[in-house]
C-alpha cells in the first residue's frame, strides 16, 4: 500500500512539474513579418533577429506567457535603401531604440485552438497595451512541441513611426504576422 501511495505521489509531482514548461522557438520554422501599404508599392518585410521567452502550460493555457525581443536593426525588406531608412530616425531610430518588445500579461483561451494574448508592445520607447489573436496550429503531447500563428495590425503613428515620404504616403495600419514553432528548452 505504501508503495502505491508513494508511486502516486511521484506521478502527481512529475505531472505537476510537467505542466509549466519553458519552450524555445524553432528558428528554422518561426518568423515575424509585416506588410506596410503605400501608394506606389507595399513593403513586405521581416525581422531576421528576434528571440522569444515562452512558458506553456498545455493543461491550463491561460497560465502560459510570452516575451518577444526583436532586434530592430534586423529589419529586412530586401531593399537596402529602404531598410537603412527604416533603421533611421524617421522610422525605428534603432540607434536610440534598438529593440521592439512584447510581453504578455493575460492569455485568454477562446477555444481549443484560438487565444487572445494581451500584453505590452513597445516600439521606439512607446509602450501600448495590445491584444493579439493567436491560433494554435498543433501541440504534440509526446514531443511537447507546437506552433502558434496569427496576424494583427499596429498603428504606426501610435509609436512615433509616422513618417510619410512625399508622393508615397504609407498607411497608418501595418499588418504584422507571426508563425512561432516551439519545442522544449534544453535542460
Amino acid at each position: 500500500m505504501m508503495r502505491v501511495v508513494a508511486g502516486l505521489m511521484f506521478l502527481v509531482a512529475a505531472t505537476a512539474g510537467a505542466q509549466d514548461m519553458k519552450v524555445v522557438k524553432d528558428p528554422n520554422h518561426s518568423e515575424i513579418t509585416f506588410i506596410a501599404e503605400s501608394r506606389l508599392i507595399d513593403a513586405h518585410g521581416r525581422w531576421d533577429k528576434w528571440d522569444a521567452d515562452i512558458m506553456v502550460n498545455p493543461s491550463a493555457w491561460e497560465q502560459s506567457s510570452v516575451k518577444l525581443t526583436i532586434d530592430a536593426r534586423s529589419v529586412n525588406t530586401q531593399v537596402a535603401m529602404r531598410d537603412n531608412d527604416l533603421r533611421g530616425p524617421r522610422f525605428f531610430y534603432v540607434d536610440s531604440f534598438p529593440t521592439i518588445t512584447f510581453e504578455s500579461k493575460i492569455v485568454n483561451k477562446i477555444s481549443d485552438t484560438r487565444f487572445n494574448i494581451t500584453g505590452d508592445l513597445t516600439i521606439r520607447g512607446i509602450t501600448k497595451s495590445v491584444t493579439i489573436p493567436a491560433n494554435l496550429v498543433f501541440y504534440d503531447d509526446k514531443t511537447r512541441g507546437g506552433r502558434f500563428r496569427g496576424q494583427f495590425t499596429v498603428l504606426r503613428n501610435d509609436y512615433g513611426v509616422g513618417f510619410n515620404p512625399p508622393g508615397n504616403p504609407i498607411a497608418d495600419e501595418v499588418a504584422v504576422s507571426f508563425n512561432v514553432t516551439f519545442r522544449p528548452a534544453a535542460r
